[in-house]
């Protein structure tokens, strides 16, 4: 008796639209701009204007800029939900959208972050599906044909770094909630 097929393409979309919508995008339902742009410490990393840039460099090709460094100051620095949500829409899902599924490029460079809670909750909206729409297209032998982890080589590589995209997403998505938590703990919302 032949061993039943296992479809290891409806295993990784589902891995992730699971975390999605059980867990994530409820999560994000409601974020405010206060929250948004909310810095729990002192010198916080952030997406602000250009002129209230704090770190040495910074990307952006609009009115605003995000916060970065390199090389990356140990320990890393604490970040705000624009911060994460930007990392999530350029670094992770954005680039990657771009490489392995014919989305527009994008690069922090180039980026135009987002001012407001809703404008970035949109584009992470249309970034996931756009990400979702091509893994569900593609096939095991297909996944991702240029790597994300240049060590990485075939149709099980490619599935180990999909999961390192998931892996990012629910990472970067779970930070977003802790600092959601900590913003009403503190006394600043609902």
């Amino acid at each position: 008796m032949p061993a039943p097929s296992f479809d290891w393409t409806a295993e990784l979309a589902d891995q992730l639209a699971y975390h999605w919508d059980a867990q994530l995008r409820p999560r994000l339902d409601g974020l405010t701009d206060d929250e948004y742009r909310w810095e729990p410490v002192p010198g916080c990393w952030s997406v602000r204007p250009r002129s209230d840039a704090t770190t040495p460099f910074t990307a952006g090709a609009g009115d605003l800029v995000i916060d970065w460094a390199y090389p990356e100051p140990e320990p890393a620095p604490v970040t705000t939900i624009a911060w994460r949500l930007g990392h999530l829409l350029v670094g992770v899902l954005g680039a990657r959208n771009a490489a392995h599924f014919g989305a527009e490029p994008i690069s922090y460079q180039d980026a135009i972050w987002p001012h407001h809670a809703s404008e970035a909750l949109d584009a992470l909206d249309a970034a996931y599906a756009t990400w979702m729409t091509g893994v569900r297209s593609s096939t095991p032998g297909s996944w991702l044909p240029r790597a994300v982890r240049p060590r990485a080589r075939g149709a099980t590589a490619a599935w180990r770094r999909s999961c390192h995209i998931h892996r990012e997403v629910v990472h970067h998505g779970a930070e977003v909630a802790l600092l959601r938590d900590l913003y009403r703990a503190g006394g600043h919302g609902g």
